[in-house]
C-alpha cells in the first residue's frame, strides 16, 4: 500500500505537466497559423488545470513542488499561447508578410506579448496573496486566455460577421492587448465560480452567472466562449461596486 501511495502522489504533477505539455501545443499550432487547434490545447489545458488541483485534493497529495509546477505551466497555457494568437491575429490585422517581424522595426508586434507578462506577474502575485483563497483579485488567467481563443472561434462561427471585424482590425487587438494586460493584475474583486451551497442568498454571484452564461451558449454555441468571460468580468464588477454601495449604506 505504501509503494501505490507513493506513486500516486505524483498523479497531480503528472497532470500539471499535460497542461503544460498542451500548452506547448498550442503555442506550434498558432505559429503554423491554426488558430482554432490552437484555442482547443489552450482549452484542453484548462480542463487539465482543474483536475490537477481536483486530483491533489481528492488523494491528499497537495505539495509545494506541485504549487510552482502549476504557476509554471500556466504561465505557458494562459499566458504564452494566448499572447502567441495575439500575435499572429495581429501581424494578419496589419497585413504583414512572412518575412516582416518585430526585428524588421514592426514594435506593435511586441504588444501582445505583454498578456504574457502580465499573465506571469499575476500568477507570481496570486501565489503570495492571501486575500485570493476563495475569491479573485483580478481576471484569472485561464478566463483572460479563453477570452482571446472565443474570438478565434467566433470568428470561424455563424457568427462571423461580428467576430471578423474585431480580429481583423488591428486597433482593436491593441487596445484587448492593454485591457486584458490591465484585468489581469488590477485590483478588481472578482468571485469565485465555486458553488458551494445552492441556496440563492449565498450563491446569488454564481447562479446568476451560470444563468447567464447558458443562455449565451444556447444562442451563441461555438461563439459564446468570449462572452461568457465578458459576462463574468461585468458581473464582478456590478457586484464589487453594489457591494461597496451597501458597505456605504450600512
Amino acid at each position: 500500500m505504501s509503494n501505490l501511495l507513493k506513486y500516486t502522489r505524483h498523479i497531480p504533477n503528472g497532470i500539471t505537466l499535460m497542461n503544460l505539455l498542451s500548452g506547448c501545443l498550442s503555442i506550434v499550432a498558432a505559429f503554423e497559423g491554426r488558430l482554432e487547434l490552437a484555442g482547443v490545447f489552450i482549452i484542453i489545458s484548462g480542463v487539465l488545470d482543474f483536475f490537477d488541483g481536483f486530483t491533489a485534493r481528492l488523494i491528499g497529495a497537495y505539495t509545494q513542488l506541485g504549487k510552482e509546477l502549476d504557476s509554471l505551466s500556466d504561465v505557458v497555457s494562459f499566458g504564452v499561447a494566448p499572447a502567441v494568437i495575439l500575435y499572429h491575429l495581429l501581424r494578419q490585422s496589419l497585413g504583414l508578410t512572412p518575412d516582416q517581424s518585430i526585428f524588421d522595426g514592426h514594435l506593435l508586434l511586441l504588444l501582445p506579448f505583454a498578456v504574457a507578462v502580465f499573465s506571469s506577474l499575476r500568477l507570481g502575485l496570486f501565489n503570495i496573496d492571501e486575500r485570493q483563497t476563495s475569491s479573485f483579485i483580478g481576471l484569472p488567467t485561464p478566463a483572460n486566455a479563453f477570452l482571446i481563443i472565443g474570438l478565434v472561434f467566433g470568428a470561424n462561427s455563424s457568427w462571423e460577421n461580428i467576430y471578423n471585424p474585431i480580429i481583423s482590425s488591428s486597433t482593436v487587438l491593441i487596445v484587448l492587448s492593454v485591457v486584458q494586460s490591465f484585468l489581469l493584475v488590477c485590483e478588481l474583486p472578482m468571485f469565485s465560480l465555486k458553488i458551494k451551497s445552492l441556496k440563492p442568498a449565498i450563491a446569488y454571484k454564481q447562479l446568476t452567472f451560470l444563468v447567464g452564461a447558458i443562455l449565451l451558449i444556447v444562442v451563441f454555441r461555438k461563439a459564446s466562449l468570449s462572452l461568457v468571460i465578458v459576462w463574468y468580468v461585468v458581473l464582478s464588477v456590478f457586484y464589487y461596486l453594489f457591494d461597496k454601495l451597501i458597505k456605504k449604506q450600512v
